[in-house]
């Protein structure tokens, strides 16, 4: 397998009210995190699907890549808990 990405899938937008301190829809929590395949020739930029077959048109790509911390998880320890298991299961492997 080559380069992988991390990628969240967001909460739905939240209909808020804008302030001019937080722009509308920044609240939007990580739901869950996916692992995907970087696009072919394209190392920075996500592939159409994750390893758990997602579409990563509207995920957001994150800046973490297991590639650059090999004795950690593949994933940021702070979303443990909102990894998605099939994608986990396929990077174990």
């Amino acid at each position: 397998m080559g380069e992988v990405l991390v990628v969240y899938e967001l909460d739905k937008a939240v209909a808020t009210r804008a302030s001019p301190r937080v722009p509308r829809g920044a609240e939007r929590a990580v739901r869950r995190v996916h692992a995907a395949p970087a696009a072919p020739g394209m190392p920075a930029a996500t592939g159409p699907r994750t390893l758990c077959g997602k579409d990563t048109f509207a995920m957001e790509t994150t800046c973490w890549k297991p590639s650059e911390h090999p004795e950690a998880p593949w994933y940021p320890e702070e979303y443990a808990s909102a990894v998605c298991p099939d994608c986990d299961a396929v990077m174990e492997t």
